[in-house]
């Protein structure tokens, strides 16, 4: 990787206006391996500029003109897949096999479901005399995180593009090189100058700027909670639309049933995955307190499977994000053992032979209550609580016990019970065993967000809708 100097602005690749740089850590080697220009509020200026000056003749394009867009997009995204995938592993740590697979299939996915959608979206409804039309809200300024940085850019790009929005995009300063292909790409596919920007940096720098900038009309936010308050904060005084998709401490309600020793086996590595750094991860296990210790015996033998590693290698996971991450994840580790929890298996500091790179063990812990610190907070690692109950009424009670509602899973073979459980549960995503689905809304209650990203939902948030009253001859007499 070499070092990123320029800004992609107006459709060409810009100097920075500032003079400072950032360093970029390999989270597997614990050294740093490149440097990217630091944005300012100046640059932001100038990229809403741009942007606002593309709007004008991008909302008036044509959907079958913005379908080419986004089609040139999908050609150009398969030429650069290696070089997306070997940025992920070396700026966020993701495993090569998940870099190269799940990680970029997402965008994939989301991208050729913005295409599907937009062929037979209808922006325009008669009701009667009055038109209800649907139209582009504006400028849009997106700020995505690390964690998975591709399927969380385009989420927000492709479905704004689609409508006819134009944005500037902010991507965490930990995953700057992907998000840099990216661009890119997109340059590479055509797509008008102004109406894709891209300004890398920190919150302070570029986050604030961009979210309190009146010019810009929507502020799409995906990370922490605590950072969702303070994009919102900023956005207020402009009174500008803001959606969020932030944290989660999600629970999957193991039903009693034959079933229960694979679906806690199998909830683990979807769990683990990413080296637990997903937002809807369902990080407390729900079961029946009577089958605690076969929940135990189980988790304890699927976790143990779950290699940790180079992410060159063959490993399951790699390490977290950063420094600071690993702190956060090993105190909170801690914290479960501090407070009583059963310790099935993992623990505090690195696994067995990896002293350099934020590597965290894999860890299981049970007999937790729905008080414990790592059943309230977000851990973002690779840490599961396992929680008992007695009835599926106090599953249901125990689960909604959280300032979160993002995410949830019903894991059993009785669909009628598992279809009742899941309506009860008060999060935005809530999947029964571990169903999938593109075209699915996502986002969350309570703390952990509002609005609604992937499939036609996604749309919704980037459209104002108009209500044009005496359109048609009123025929009501």
């Amino acid at each position: 990787m070499s070092d990123l100097t320029t800004f992609y602005i107006g459709g060409k690749w810009v100097e920075p206006a500032g003079t400072e740089f950032f360093d970029v850590v390999n989270p597997a080697t614990e050294e740093v391996f490149g440097r990217v220009a630091q944005g300012t509020a100046e640059d932001v200026d100038r990229a809403v500029t741009a942007a606002r000056a593309a709007f004008t003749t991008w909302s008036a394009t044509s959907v079958d003109e913005r379908l080419a867009v986004l089609r040139a997009i999908d050609a150009e995204f398969g030429k650069r897949r290696d070089d997306l995938g070997a940025a992920l592993t070396q700026e966020m740590g993701a495993p090569a096999a998940l870099a190269n697979g799940f990680q970029l299939n997402l965008l994939a996915g989301h991208l050729g479901t913005a295409i599907g959608i937009l062929e037979n979206f209808s922006f325009e409804e008669q009701r009667g005399a009055t038109l209800i039309a649907k139209e582009p809200i504006g400028v849009c300024g997106l700020i995505t995180p690390w964690n998975w940085p591709l399927s969380l850019i385009a989420v927000k790009v492709f479905p704004a593009l689609a409508v006819g929005c134009t944005v500037v995009l902010k991507p965490s300063e930990q995953s700057p090189f992907s998000a840099q292909i990216f661009a890119e790409i997109l340059d590479a596919a055509g797509v008008p100058a102004g109406v894709f920007n891209l300004v890398q940096g920190d919150g302070p720098s570029v986050g604030v700027p961009l979210s309190s900038h009146p010019d810009v009309d929507l502020i799409s936010f995906t990370g922490s909670t605590r950072g969702g308050i303070e994009v919102a904060k900023n956005a207020a005084p402009s009174v500008k639309r803001v959606t969020q998709e932030l944290g989660g401490k999600s629970a999957n309600i193991v039903l009693d049933d034959a079933n229960l020793a694979a679906n806690v086996g199998a909830a683990i590595g979807p769990l683990m995955m990413n080296s637990g750094q997903t937002c809807s991860a369902l990080t407390r296990m729900l079961v029946p307190a009577a089958r605690m210790d076969e929940a135990i015996a189980a988790a304890k033998e699927a976790t143990e499977q779950v290699t940790v590693g180079d992410p060159n290698g063959d490993a399951v996971i790699g390490p977290v994000v950063s420094g600071p991450q690993f702190e956060k994840v090993q105190s909170l580790i801690q914290k479960g053992i501090d407070e009583g929890a059963t310790l099935v298996t993992g623990g505090v500091g690195r696994p067995d032979g990896l002293d350099t790179g934020y590597y965290v063990k894999p860890t299981v812990f049970a007999n937790v209550t729905n008080d414990m610190t790592i059943a309230r907070e977000e851990v973002f690692g690779p840490v599961l609580s396992i929680l008992g109950y007695d009835s599926v009424d106090q599953a249901v009670e125990i689960a909604n016990d959280s300032e979160y509602g993002l995410a949830g899973n019903v894991a059993g073979a009785d669909l009628e019970q598992a279809r009742a459980v899941a309506r009860r549960i008060r999060a935005g995503y809530v999947t029964i065993n571990d169903a999938f689905d593109f075209g699915a809304p996502f986002g969350g209650y309570r703390k952990s967000g509002n609005g609604r990203e992937w499939g036609e939902f996604g749309f919704d948030d980037y459209l104002e809708i108009k209500g044009i009253l005496g359109y048609a001859p009123d025929t009501s007499a």
